[in-house]
């Protein structure tokens, strides 16, 4: 009987000798810092190399004009801005409300205007305010700033949006495990739920947005509307992973999520200011997407929000596809 218990116990692969202790604790210790080493390189890295590069600015002026200032600001900032000419100030104001790009400047006799919309990027806004200055100091001309979509005086910084990366994945992960087991015998419930908590939550961070950190003033049902779909985008596909591949699916997908579409996001500064490449990923990703449909629909009334709608869409759907393979490849028993 106690051969028998010993040989049960018996973990050890024949053949097989298991390493000394301190092998083992190098080992574990080498492998957890690794992960380490990856973590700060994706949370903090892309913050360490983003900024300006590429963004689409406006320019207005007669061709002398125009032609020094494109010359003065790649001085100023090389690489930072790709310059589209518009014929009268109107026609870029239009163009930044319509978020085709992100700013713009507007050269006239011995002034300088540029035309910004913090409410897009705070970064970025002030990243081409700066620009424009020494521009203009360059060129001995008087600078001054129209912020044509500012921020809520109330959240001037842009903290309260650029804050829902996280919240967002949090909200998109833990009702999978929840609903899971409040409803372990129905596929259905389970979906239910999520689609419940999805239109909850939306309300809820849409109404401390609004009420308690006043980082919204107006568009509180499309603001509400925009994250329940962003945490939709994020459950219905772990959940869909969950059900088709089991827990080793689930938590693939929900560490992609956090350790990838967290940082990637761009949640505060858009994915335009991260470091070419990482920021199309992350705005590939739900968090990301979620993110930019927030901020369109919150400041600019839905304009540039089709991309990031379709991407959330399409993860719905995905996940949908998932959940049902997933249901008759592996039924629940009956009870």
């Amino acid at each position: 009987m106690t051969q028998t218990a010993a040989r049960s116990t018996d973990t050890t692969l024949p053949g097989r000798p298991t390493p000394p202790p301190l092998i083992r604790l190098v080992g574990m210790c080498a492998g957890l810092g690794a992960i380490l080493v990856v973590l700060l390189a994706l949370f903090i890295l892309p913050s360490l190399k983003s900024g300006p590069h590429d963004l689409p600015v406006g320019l207005v002026g007669d061709s002398a004009s125009t032609s020094k200032v494109v010359a003065a600001l790649e001085t100023a900032a090389p690489g930072a801005y790709d310059v589209e000419r518009f014929d009268t100030a109107d026609d870029l104001d239009r163009a930044v409300r319509d978020r085709d790009v992100v700013g713009g400047l507007v050269v006239g006799t011995g002034d300088l205007e540029v035309v910004v919309a913090s409410a897009g990027s705070p970064a970025i806004a002030g990243a081409l305010s700066a620009s424009a200055e020494a521009v203009g100091a360059a060129d001995g001309a008087e600078v001054r700033v129209t912020d044509l979509v500012p921020l809520p005086e109330e959240d001037s910084s842009g903290l309260g949006i650029g804050g829902l990366a996280f919240p967002l994945v949090f909200g998109g992960i833990v009702p999978v495990v929840a609903f899971g087991s409040l409803f372990p015998h129905s596929l259905r419930w389970r979906l239910a739920g999520l689609a419940v908590f999805a239109g909850v939550g939306g309300l809820l961070v849409a109404g401390v947005l609004r009420f308690w950190f006043g980082s919204i003033e107006t568009a509180f049902w499309p603001v509400a509307g925009a994250m329940a779909l962003g945490i939709a985008a994020l459950a219905v596909p772990l959940a869909g992973l969950k059900q088709l591949v089991g827990a080793k699916g689930f938590t693939v997908g929900a560490m992609t999520m956090m350790f990838l579409g967290n940082p990637l996001a761009g949640m505060a500064t858009t994915g335009a200011w991260l470091p070419a490449g990482l920021g199309t990923v992350g705005q590939l990703l739900p968090p990301g997407a979620a993110g930019a449909l927030v901020r369109s629909a919150a400041y600019f009334d839905g304009a540039g929000a089709l991309v990031p709608l379709l991407t959330l869409v399409t993860w719905v759907v995905v996940g949908l596809v998932l959940y049902v393979v997933g249901a008759r490849r592996h039924p629940l028993p009956a009870v």
